[in-house]
C-alpha cells in the first residue's frame, strides 16, 4: 500500500524549489541559459534537495496548459529535476510553441516531486486522487500526474483510458495482458501568480 502522500521536503524547501524553478524559467526564456554556480549561491540548497527522484514541471497559463516535462526515473537529484524540466516544459514540449518573454507574468509553475513506480496488480487499488498512473505496451508508454484525474473530474476507468490515450494506445488497452501499469504518489505544490 502506498499510504499518504510523501513529503521528500518541507514547506521552506518548496519554496526554495519554487523560486529557483521561477528564476530557471526566466533566464532560459530571457537569456537561453541555465541558472550559473554563482546564481545557485543564492539559494540554500539542503541535503533534502540532493535526493534522487522523479520530478515533472508543469507550467500553466491562465489557468491552462502551456507545458509540463518530467522524469518519472529517479536520476536526477530532485534540484537538477527541477532546473532540467523547467527548461524542457517551456521550450520542448511538443504540444506547445516555446513560451516567449511576454508570457512570463501569466505563467504558474507546479512542481511534482514522484515517488518510485509500483506495479498495480488489481485496478481496483487505484486511488484516484492520490495515484498517477503509467502505462506501458510495447513499446509505449504514458504518464499522467495524480492531480490530473482530479482536475477533470475523472474516476479510476477514465483515469486508465486517459491514460491509455497518453501512451498512444486504444482506451482499453489497460485490460489487455500485455499492458503494464504502474502508480506513484507526488509531492505537488506550486504558485499562482496574479
Amino acid at each position: 500500500m502506498l499510504g499518504a502522500p510523501p513529503r521528500f521536503i518541507s514547506p521552506q524547501e518548496e519554496q526554495i524549489i519554487l523560486r529557483l524553478s521561477r528564476f530557471t524559467l526566466e533566464k532560459w526564456v530571457r537569456e537561453k541559459k541555465y541558472p550559473s554556480e554563482k546564481d545557485m549561491k543564492n539559494y540554500e540548497i539542503s541535503p533534502a534537495l540532493e535526493q534522487k527522484t522523479g520530478v515533472f514541471v508543469s507550467l500553466h497559463k491562465m489557468g491552462e496548459l502551456r507545458g509540463c516535462i518530467g522524469d518519472v526515473e529517479n536520476t536526477n537529484t530532485i534540484l537538477r529535476g527541477v532546473i532540467e524540466n523547467t527548461v524542457n516544459a517551456a521550450s520542448k514540449d511538443s504540444r506547445f510553441p516555446p513560451i516567449t518573454e511576454d508570457e512570463l507574468d501569466n505563467v504558474d509553475i507546479e512542481i511534482s516531486v514522484m515517488t518510485p513506480l509500483t506495479l498495480v496488480d488489481d485496478i481496483e487499488n487505484i486511488e484516484v486522487g492520490k495515484d498517477g498512473l503509467v502505462i506501458e505496451r510495447g513499446f509505449h508508454r504514458g504518464l499522467l500526474l495524480p492531480q490530473v484525474a482530479v482536475e477533470w473530474g475523472w474516476d479510476r476507468y477514465e483515469f486508465l483510458e486517459n491514460t491509455c490515450q497518453k501512451a498512444g494506445l486504444p482506451i482499453d488497452a489497460y485490460e489487455k495482458k500485455d499492458t503494464k501499469i504502474f502508480r506513484f504518489r507526488a509531492q505537488v505544490f506550486g504558485e499562482k501568480r496574479i
